[in-house]
């Protein structure tokens, strides 16, 4: 009897595990942060507490963006590396959340996207613009493919100040009156946009996803800004919204609810998908935890906190 009931347990245990397995053999999922210059917070550890979070997320594909180290931590002091310094200390820091691949996108100055991920990564096109548009801290469009399905990727990290593109000092309070920071952010979305999702006629029936940090605010949030309907403030989002199929998947999953992405009261960072790609959204949050809680700088360096000035998105998938 007590072997009968011991082998009834170790199939039951079996049987459980294999459940188990299957579940999660369908799902994948996506973990989406800007880290604040490289994860500036994290110098001090060697990057453990942050590598031993996301380890805990079991994420199967990463987007960093500003991933390049910019700053020594707890000061305003320049450290900056090279793209072969940071890829190698990406590899390093993917090997110990268990991703194998490492890529980095085009970026003309050091704030690069960089995507880690368990599964093989194609990169399609390095975007930093042309003779007529720049994107200032580029973009990239990449392809991964999980089982049968193929998923196009595109990161991004456009504009961040309120003033236009290398207008001189003495003219960027005069350029933020005109709203020139945003007319160059919606330039840069529509060139990011011809440039990859609208190369496809069929984009809506194909499983894409943009995300990144857009430093600019959609009217679909007004309930909480109550801003004027014709601000210049949407005209990013508004480009996205009326000229391509993706939908905003945060808001498609929260429709009546706000949560901040930054340290501050605002939703700056999206993960667009194409209607075919959210079919199989199983859920979406922006991430406040114990560790990923923006904390401003005692000393007020700058403008950084701890461990970034923004806050993470998850996004499970459930590919049945």
């Amino acid at each position: 009897m007590k072997k009968n009931r011991l082998l009834l347990l170790l199939l039951a245990i079996g049987m459980t595990t294999s459940l188990a397995y299957a579940k999660k053999a369908h799902e994948m999922r996506l973990l989406y942060w800007n880290i604040q210059n490289g994860m500036w917070d994290g110098q001090t550890d060697d990057y453990q507490r942050f590598t031993d979070w996301v380890s805990r997320q079991q994420p199967d594909v990463c987007v960093w963006c500003e991933a390049q180290k910019n700053y020594k931590t707890n000061s305003g002091d320049r450290e900056r590396e090279t793209e072969a310094e940071c890829l190698d200390r990406w590899k390093r820091l993917a090997k110990r959340y268990g991703h194998k691949y490492v890529y980095m996108s085009a970026h003309p100055d050091n704030f690069p996207q960089l995507l880690t991920s368990k599964y093989p990564i194609k990169m399609q096109k390095k975007i930093t613009g042309n003779k007529d548009t720049i994107v200032a801290h580029g973009a990239s469009w990449s392809m991964m493919k999980v089982g049968k399905r193929k998923f196009n990727i595109v990161t991004l990290h456009t504009w961040p100040q309120r003033y236009g593109y290398q207008v001189p000092v003495e003219k960027r309070e005069a350029s933020a009156a005109r709203n020139e920071g945003d007319i160059f952010r919606s330039v840069e979305m529509k060139y990011i946009c011809q440039e990859t999702i609208l190369q496809h006629k069929d984009c809506k029936d194909e499983l894409w996803m943009m995300m990144g940090d857009f430093n600019a605010i959609s009217r679909v949030d007004n309930d909480t800004y109550k801003l004027d309907a014709n601000s210049p403030r949407f005209l990013t989002h508004d480009y996205i919204l009326k000229h391509t199929p993706y939908k905003d998947a945060f808001k498609e999953s929260h429709p009546d609810g706000f949560t901040t992405s930054t340290g501050g009261a605002s939703r700056i960072d999206f993960v667009y998908m194409t209607p075919a790609l959210y079919n199989f959204v199983k859920d979406i949050n922006i991430v406040t935890d114990s560790y990923t809680k923006p904390v401003r700088n005692p000393q007020k360096i700058s403008n950084f906190w701890h461990p970034s000035d923004h806050r993470p998105i998850i996004v499970n998938f459930r590919l049945e």
